[in-house]
């Protein structure tokens, strides 16, 4: 099965990415990708090149820096891309797409045509512009791109439910639509370093989203770590905090490694599809304190601390500092629970997925 995936490089989207492409490569599909956003970072073409090395033919990778549909020339997102990937699908000669963007869905070539829902605007200024965006030329734009891939598209797939749902309350969707949860399978990040009784959290900072600046307001007896990209186009974030200390952005490894050390991962934000970096935390040894979003319930289930503002949140901080059983049993509940969204379980369900679209029989061993 060859498949032509498209990614971006700003996001929880290359980590996604990765983790399904090599899927997808050990269980024998040949892999095109090409990302958009912004060029690959050496990190992320170190990546692509390890790819290549290992599996020859069978991947190709290309980067591209066009606009992604939410960015602010997004008037560049569809038309400068899609000779390039049109050019790539016949060349590479994929019998199926896998979109991480809504506008490629409309893509012009004769293969299905699949979605995948990571996150979206609409439902993003729901959670963070209780007021609404102001009416532009981009946000139409926006709106026109996404309902026009959706509208193309032969099936779409989201991480949660509840993204699925909060997609469809502002678009038409696809008859075919499915849930497959996200997956990571990690190593210990740590080495065997002793754990240390401090909170981390990460994430584009500068996303309103993720909702870092309410850290700011709580009450702590222990040290707050925050790693994540600062600025990007028009938005940025400064924090201040005698608890908080900012690490700016940070190789994955970098990240891992802080993740495996720190006793607790905080997930303050407000709006949140999935969240790869609670996850992560979770399989390198971190019990999560989540905002109380019901995507994070859905998630998470019973397996995390729900906080509803900086009070809550201080409050659990106290608790788990002062109790170590609490936070040895609430880290032991939280591996588990991240352990189930393993990669193999997103790629088999991205498979199948694929196999019935392309009308092939289940390989045995393989379930829905």
């Amino acid at each position: 099965m060859r498949v032509l995936m498209t990614t971006d490089t700003v996001g929880g989207v290359w980590t996604f990415t990765k983790e399904l492409a090599s899927g997808l490569l050990k269980n024998g599909c040949a892999i095109g990708l090409i990302s958009l956003g912004r060029k690959p970072s050496a990190t992320q073409r170190a990546w692509a090149n390890a790819q290549n090395a290992r599996w020859g033919t069978k991947f190709r990778y290309e980067g591209l820096d066009t606009p992604l549909e939410w960015m602010a020339d997004n008037g560049r997102a569809l038309s400068e891309a899609t000779p390039i990937l049109e050019r790539i699908a016949e060349e590479f000669d994929a019998v199926l797409l896998l979109s991480s963007q809504y506008c490629f869905g409309a893509l012009e070539c004769d293969i299905p045509r699949v979605v995948v829902a990571h996150s979206d605007v609409l439902s993003w200024a729901e959670a963070c512009r209780p007021a609404g965006l102001e009416k532009s030329d981009w946000l139409d734009r926006y709106r026109e791109l996404v309902q026009q891939g959706l509208d193309r598209a032969d099936a779409l797939v989201a991480p949660t439910s509840w993204m699925l749902g909060a997609l469809g309350r502002n678009f038409r969707l696809p008859h075919d639509k499915r849930v497959i949860a996200n997956g990571r399978t990690l190593r210990a990040a740590n080495g065997g370093a002793a754990m240390k009784m401090q909170a981390v959290s990460a994430g584009r900072m500068w996303d309103e989203a993720k909702n870092l600046k309410m850290l700011e307001k709580a009450d702590s007896p222990i040290p707050l770590l925050i790693a994540g990209e600062a600025e990007f186009e028009a938005a940025s974030l400064a924090m201040d905090g005698a608890d908080i200390r900012v690490l700016g952005a940070l190789d994955e490894s970098e990240v891992l490694r802080i993740f495996g050390e720190s006793a607790i991962y905080i997930c303050a934000s407000r709006y949140e599809p999935f969240g790869l970096a609670p996850l992560e935390a979770a399989l390198c040894g971190c019990a999560v304190l989540a905002n109380d979003i019901p995507s994070l319930r859905e998630v998470w289930k019973d397996a995390a601390m729900y906080f509803s503002g900086p009070e809550s949140l201080s409050s659990w901080l106290w608790r788990l500092s002062d109790h170590p059983w609490l936070l040895g049993e609430a880290r032991a509940i939280a591996g588990r629970r991240a352990r189930e969204y393993t990669a193999e379980r997103m790629t088999e369900g991205y498979l199948c997925l694929f196999r019935s679209m392309l009308k092939e029989p289940l390989v045995a061993g393989h379930v829905a």
